[in-house]
């Protein structure tokens, strides 16, 4: 069996610019990606935008042309496959790590072969696993935690769940599709991290009430026809309801963390690194991207953690552990 000297878990952007800057230190590894390339950014919203601009997305110092000043989703899904075509990136694709095993090199076992590797990068971001609203009639057929495009929702009564960027992109875009939208907010505002140019127009939408927020509330059951929460005077109300899109957030696969022998700490259950050099408290198991924050995903994305790729490769050459 070919031991690699890095196995990257993860091909979205932060896990191809691992695998860039091991090519650049001339050394051998595979990426092993359960979905497609940049699977993540293939399932978030059609018409989504980045908060970022163009050149802070951009790996490998490989330029991303991009028309408008922030690009969008298939912009970005260009960029990225077209930089693993050009650089005939070795990665396998619809194949999932199952478990990984250290002994004198490390096992990575999935769900199509074996392989064994000399270092290993968790790259595996965090939008494969809804945040759970824990609510009586979650798991109905009406029940939404990802969201698409706002075509499906047009003439119906939708409950919008959450206060940030994707709950806010969901009411706003199915509103304009024909929707009656209403939103349960837990807190008394919208999300600071809401986007600077979208938060005049929800606000707006709100002020009119042509979305009816209704803050400071809870979500108590979701019915088949209705929905049932409590307001902020405590009344409980009931109102008609066809469908709810929960965008309640994600988080990273902790138990695949953790029986990968890496320390999960605090309430947040942020992953044991050392800062300066990404690895964590198993040795030659490295952490990159969003994954590195726990249930804080606010902390990490694409244009402050490119930099984990370049730091791990280092760390792994100066320690000459090849």
């Amino acid at each position: 069996m070919k031991i690699y000297d890095i196995i990257i878990i993860g091909g979205g952007p932060i896990g191809l610019n691992c695998a860039l800057e091991a090519e650049k230190a001339n050394l051998s590894y595979l990426i092993i990606e359960k979905g497609t390339i940049v699977n993540s950014l293939y399932n978030y919203p059609l018409y989504m935008t980045f908060f970022s601009t163009a050149e802070k997305l951009e790996i490998g110092e490989i330029p991303f042309i991009s028309t408008a000043p922030k690009p969008g989703r298939r912009e970005a899904l260009e960029y990225y496959q077209g930089i693993t075509r050009q650089k005939n990136i070795n990665i396998n694709l619809y194949e999932e790590v199952l478990k990984i095993t250290k002994n004198e090199f490390f096992l990575v076992q999935t769900s199509k072969n074996n392989y064994e590797a000399k270092n290993v990068i968790i790259a595996t971001g965090f939008y494969d696993i809804p945040n759970m609203m824990n609510v009586k009639g979650e798991d109905l057929d009406k029940v939404f935690h990802y969201y698409k495009e706002p075509y499906p929702f047009a003439k119906q009564k939708i409950a919008v769940i959450g206060s940030s960027n994707s709950a806010v992109d969901a009411a706003l875009e199915t509103y304009r599709k024909g929707a009656q939208v209403s939103m349960i907010i837990r807190h008394s505002e919208f999300s600071q991290s809401v986007k600077y140019w979208v938060k005049p127009d929800i606000e707006n939408r709100v002020k009119e009430k042509s979305i009816n927020a209704h803050f400071n509330s809870e979500l108590l059951e979701i019915k088949e026809n209705s929905i049932i929460f409590k307001d902020e005077n405590g009344k409980i109300q009931e109102i008609e309801n066809d469908f709810v899109l929960a965008m309640t957030g994600y988080l990273p696969n902790f138990k695949f963390l953790e029986n990968s022998g890496i320390t999960l700490q605090g309430d947040c259950l942020n992953p044991f690194y050392t800062p300066e050099t990404m690895e964590t408290n198993v040795p030659n198991l490295y952490l990159a991207g969003v994954v590195c924050g726990g249930k804080d995903t606010h902390l990490w994305f694409i244009e402050n953690s490119r930099i984990h790729a370049e730091m791990i490769v280092q760390d792994i050459v100066s320690k000459n552990n090849l």
